[in-house]
């Protein structure tokens, strides 16, 4: 294709101006029509955000995002650039990318004037018209609109008054494009009245000079709600000239939430190792963030970002990935203890409440784990927990719960009751850690009968797993020290720990 090189050429082409908003609903329109998907990979908000972003550039709306950190509001504005054409002619040299036919600045008005059909004209690319900027306390008006240069204006003998002495600011040098603003609260109130004439009469006014320039721009922002308390607000005439809040979310179902992290998640490590990675346990790593999003610990204001269950899975992965190499082995497979030794993807992605903070983030972390263990467990086991007694209704007695059936797990527990101990290592071979483990009786069938395990790989993760399922509903005991972890019988644990406390 033959792109115009002139103003003359641009004519005879058939191009018709049509402002941003126009250009970018017939795009969506057209997409819509033929069932392609628009935000690719965004996973979760097919019917609950996506309608009300196709709603709000349907309406060639201005808008904002309201979220939580990690539920992909600035991932959402980047992929906007989806519904600009592939490319747009503006007039050669212009610093606010002029259209042809509609030059905004002085310079596009004199240079055709002066040139007619002769015009230079320049192709801009879709991902060169969006542009971002990150609300922080130190950006100035100057930044986001522009400012007098003296210099300029002493070398032409220019007044102030003068269009030609402005240094434009990155809007509009976003002219006929999208301009984000991240974090929009923390942009301090004097700077946000400065986006009021912008966004409504579209003018802007530089040290007193009022320039009337009808820039051609999609305005559109994020928030997290927090912010409105913690460090600043939207001032409410801005906030009365965005034309559409939208609210994000985190997953509502487990299923979006692995999607994903499988997604982001770097796991394709290579390296001649096997990661093999059951997907029910993947599911246990999801689990971890849904518990931290309820965990009386964590301050649920602030939220618990998608980041924090990447970066878990990651850190499981690395941690196996390690023992493979020191061990030599070429398929390695996780364990329990690689959830508790990547604690640190954890612990510096929640906010902890003050009872949160007096225990510690690493205990706290520790705490979500086994939560989530817990929650899983229950899922895919029977209750382990003894089933209480009913009161007869008329007496008021105790009476034994109709025909209780035995606890699967009763095999295991009289084994432990029995003074044996499994004792498990992050340092031991795969072959020394399934032995200790299948010494349990009865494990191994109860973890094969439950699990999802195809041709019983996965078995050891999956008995230890139901040892750490046990020990969280308070059935056996645990004492880690270090990279070992030990369980063993806890009515016996509970006697040590008496005896060693009389000791003292």
């Amino acid at each position: 294709m033959n792109l115009a090189k002139t103003l003359g050429e641009l004519k005879k082409s058939g191009y018709r101006t049509r402002t941003i908003k126009e250009e970018m609903r017939e795009n969506v329109v057209r997409m819509l029509r033929a069932r392609e998907e628009l935000f690719p990979g965004i996973i979760g908000y097919e019917s609950t955000v996506i309608p009300g972003l196709v709603n709000a550039i349907l309406s060639k709306h201005d808008f904002i995002l309201l979220g939580l950190r990690g539920q992909a509001k600035t991932r959402i504005l980047r992929g906007l650039v989806r519904f600009l054409d592939e490319q747009v002619p503006v007039i050669a040299g212009t610093e606010t990318n002029d259209d042809p036919l509609a030059p905004v600045s002085r310079k596009g008005r004199e240079m055709l004037a002066s040139q007619g059909d002769a015009t230079p004209i320049e192709w801009l690319p879709r991902e060169a018209r969006y542009r971002e900027k990150l609300a922080t306390p130190d950006v100035t008006i100057a930044d986001l609109i522009g400012d007098i240069d003296p210099i300029k204006a002493a070398t032409r003998k220019l007044a102030y008054a003068d269009e030609e002495v402005i240094h434009f600011g990155i809007i509009p040098r976003t002219n006929r494009g999208i301009f984000a603003i991240n974090e929009l609260p923390d942009l301090p109130p004097r700077i946000q009245v400065g986006l009021l004439n912008i966004m409504e009469e579209k003018d802007i006014q530089i040290r007193g000079f009022p320039i009337r320039m009808p820039l051609d721009i999609l305005m559109v922002y994020s928030a997290n709600p927090e912010d409105y308390t913690n460090r600043g607000n939207i001032i409410t005439p801005l906030k009365d000239r965005i034309d559409s809040q939208i609210i994000t979310h985190y997953p509502s179902s487990r299923e979006a939430a692995l999607a994903i992290t499988a997604q982001e998640a770097w796991t394709d490590r290579g390296g001649g190792i096997e990661l093999a990675m059951p997907d029910w346990f993947r599911e246990l790593v999801e689990e971890v963030a849904f518990a931290a999003r309820h965990s009386e610990y964590v301050n649920q204001a602030s939220g618990v970002s998608a980041r924090m269950s990447i970066s878990l899975l990651e850190n499981v992965m690395s941690n196996m990935e390690r023992r493979a190499i020191v061990q030599g082995e070429k398929k390695v497979y996780p364990r329990i203890g690689d959830l508790h030794t990547a604690v640190t993807a954890i612990t510096g992605k929640v906010e902890l409440v003050y009872e949160g903070e007096q225990q510690g983030a690493a205990i706290v972390a520790r705490k979500i784990i086994g939560e989530a263990v817990k929650e899983m467990f229950r899922r895919w086991f029977p209750d382990p927990a003894p089933k209480k007694k009913k009161k007869d209704r008329d007496s008021g007695e105790d009476q034994p719960p109709a025909r209780q059936e035995p606890s699967p797990f009763q095999p295991i527990l009289a084994w432990f009751s029995k003074g044996n101990t499994v004792e498990t290592s992050d340092e031991m071979l795969h072959a020394d850690y399934v032995r200790c483990l299948e010494k349990v009786t009865g494990l191994k069938e109860i973890a094969a009968k439950h699990l999802d395990l195809k041709d019983g790989d996965g078995i050891a993760l999956g008995m230890e797993f139901v040892l750490e399922g046990l020990h969280q509903h308070s059935m056996v005991s645990k004492r880690e020290e270090g990279l070992k972890t030990a369980y063993r019988d806890m009515l016996k644990a509970m006697f040590d720990h008496m005896a060693g406390s009389g000791d003292n």
